[in-house]
């Protein structure tokens, strides 16, 4: 039903896939729902640690996810290029500040400030994707996208205002937003390598980032509790980092940084509602401007209309692909249908069609 009703309006007129939208916002939810219920395991087990025990989980559940693509006989062929050398300078800034630095940050704040006030600061990691991603690595950006980041910015004021805060909620907003800024460079960097296979550089993160955060806790005697807390540490990490993060590199293939990262705003609004429903803290007044502040943002967001003549030049690489997007005509000596991965060459062209800054199109305006 929502892929004929809700998500179909996505996009409509652009001639766009709508399926990195789903990816993206299917990853959003995993993820937002992770702050409340980090939020109550934190009760138990320090910041550091459970950032550990959280990608360790993610490490789990992406390990679980290939061996289920093994079992069902899924072609290696379905499967996007392994990650190549240059690729990796790009993937250890990722783990650094995506790995390490962002989910400590985001606990430590978290074990200060209240649940539904870290789920809606979360808003805020858009904002820092867009800016990164335009500024510095030059992502094209319209008038209409602007004013959409905006009424982004604006919501992200109310809904981290709380005119009654003391300095140690002071101190916790800021880890959270230094957090959500650590995320916005790993996005960026994630993009440059969004064409080779997303399990693959979600495992590699994941693993690293968690080995590291739990042997720091331990360095600084934190003590990791083996009782069942545990265990719904890891699950919660397979769902909410592990399958989000593999659906976040997904979406950043087609979507590009700016409009993946202001689409993953989506989050806060699921884990405010569940830090609402759960856990025993008062609503605020400022949520209301803050949400239609938000709803405004997302809205000129997802009706974006970007067309105009284009060239591309000749390419050669690999990546996973189909051929019913107009740029991989190529010939096969064997019948192939759906996704497939292998080296191709695109011929020069020039065009006019809908599109973002994906692979493809990454030419200067």
């Amino acid at each position: 039903m929502l892929k004929t009703g809700a998500f179909h309006i996505i996009g409509a007129g652009n001639g766009l896939n709508n399926r990195p939208y789903i990816y993206v916002i299917a990853s959003a939810v995993l993820y937002g729902l992770s702050i409340p219920a980090s939020k109550v395991l934190l009760r138990q087990i320090s910041p550091i640690a459970l950032a550990g025990l959280l990608y360790l989980g993610a490490f789990l559940g992406l390990a679980g996810y290939s061996q289920g693509k093994k079992f069902f006989g899924k072609s290696k062929n379905d499967e996007a290029p392994p990650l190549e050398r240059r690729d990796y300078p790009w993937l250890a800034g990722a783990i650094l500040s995506g790995g390490i630095l962002g989910p400590i940050c985001l606990l430590s704040g978290l074990a200060i400030i209240s649940g539904y006030a870290a789920s809606l600061l979360q808003n805020l990691e858009g904002v820092a994707t867009a800016l990164i991603a335009v500024l510095i690595f030059k992502e094209n950006a319209g008038r209409r996208i602007w004013l959409a980041l905006a009424f982004m910015t604006c919501a992200g004021i109310f809904l981290s205002w709380d005119p009654g805060q003391n300095k140690f909620a002071v101190s916790g907003s800021l880890l959270v937003l230094a957090g959500v800024t650590c995320w916005g460079v790993d996005n960026n960097l994630t993009r440059r390598i969004s064409d080779k296979n997303p399990v693959q550089i979600s495992q590699i993160k994941v693993f690293i980032a968690g080995v590291f955060n739990l042997a720091l806790a331990g360095v600084l005697g934190l003590k990791t509790p083996f009782h069942p807390v545990l265990f719904f540490a890891l699950i919660l990490g397979a769902l909410s980092y592990g399958l989000s993060l593999v659906l976040f590199i997904k979406a950043l293939l087609r979507l590009g940084s700016f409009r993946t990262g202001a689409f993953f705003s989506f989050a806060p609004f699921a884990g405010a509602l569940v830090s609402l429903a759960i856990l025993p803290e008062p609503a605020k007044w400022v949520l209301a401007p803050g949400a239609l502040f938000m709803v405004v943002g997302v809205y000129l967001i997802i009706n974006e209309k970007h067309a105009h003549d284009h060239r591309h030049e000749k390419l050669v690489h690999a990546h996973a692909h189909g051929h019913g997007d107009g740029h991989h005509l190529h010939p096969h000596e064997e019948k192939i249908e759906g996704p497939h991965s292998h080296e191709h060459a695109h011929e020069e062209m020039d065009h006019i069609h809908g599109h973002w800054p994906d692979i493809h199109h990454r030419h200067k305006h």
